[in-house]
């Protein structure tokens, strides 16, 4: 009993002193913060260690192990206190620039942009309520007076008319009303000098035995026929129509040519050939 003692204290203390040494004793190859600060100029001038720093400081600590030997140190010999760990900084400095101080004057304000597109109409609102009556608007000015616009004639033949080879235009001698002369009494016609609507009538005499062939005549548009057939006896004979006219326009009345005899009857003291028309509404009246 007293030699399987003996043999398990010879295999376990070589054990316990290989744990105690590797597992105490802190590696000699690793420098401290303070042994680093004694050493280093750098960090005497406030500057924090570089990685080259330490790498340097390092191989000098090798260099001095290897010129004494390595050694074994238990951890728990009295008057010894273990090292402290591997130095880590405690923050990385970070260079920091005030803009304010970078900040320029302030520029020119640029030109204005173009103007974008319109964008979609929205949907008409909801009607408002009705606001309240306003006061009464003061009197106007007096208008103009409406123009009324007069244009009439009538006129009259006192002398027979025979037919010839060529067609003739009916001449008047005598003049009972003319306003404002839109009526010319040497060429016979009628001129249109405001726009409207007019009413014209026409009548004469027929000769016994005789043709009687007139027409009444739009500038050279035939419109209207005034006709009697021979016979022994003479008779009155008429014929009337209404017109839109615009200005300019021309009404007169011709009498046919000769292909028969044709002609229509008067003497010096009486009147039986009259010719007449007059405006019944202007244009411009709409």
């Amino acid at each position: 009993m007293a030699g399987f003692a003996l043999s398990l204290c010879v295999l376990i203390l070589p054990a316990a002193v290989w744990v105690t040494c590797t597992g105490m004793v802190t590696n000699p190859y690793r420098i401290t913060r303070s042994e680093l600060d004694l050493e280093n100029e750098d960090y005497r001038s406030h500057r924090d260690p570089t990685e080259s720093d330490y790498r340097t400081q390092n191989q000098r600590a090798r260099s001095q192990d290897g010129e004494r030997g390595t050694q074994c140190l238990r951890c728990c010999d009295p008057g010894e206190e273990p090292p402290p760990p591997y130095p880590t900084p405690a923050f990385q400095f970070v260079p920091q620039i005030n803009i304010t101080i970078l900040k320029g004057e302030k520029g020119h304000r640029g030109e204005r942009g173009t103007h974008g597109k319109s964008g979609k109409s929205g949907s008409s609102g909801p009607r408002g309520p009705e606001g309240m009556k306003g006061h009464k608007g003061a009197t106007g000015s007096p208008g103009e007076p409406c123009k009324t616009y007069f244009s009439a004639f009538s006129v009259g033949r006192k002398k027979a008319l025979h037919s010839n080879d060529y067609y003739q235009t009916l001449i008047y001698d005598t003049e009972f009303v003319n306003l404002y002369k839109h009526f010319n009494m040497f060429s016979g016609k009628f001129y249109c000098y405001i726009p409207g609507v007019y009413y014209f009538s026409l009548n004469v005499h027929t000769w016994n035995q005789k043709e009687t062939y007139l027409h009444l005549m739009k500038n050279e548009q035939e419109l209207v026929v005034l006709y009697a057939q021979p016979s022994d006896r003479s008779i009155m004979q008429s014929q009337s129509l209404m017109l839109e006219l615009e200005q300019n326009d021309e009404v007169w009345v011709r009498l046919f040519k000769g292909e028969r005899e044709n002609a229509i009857f008067s003497d010096d003291f009486d009147t039986y050939i009259t010719f007449n028309g007059y405006l019944i509404k202007p244009k411009s009246d709409g």
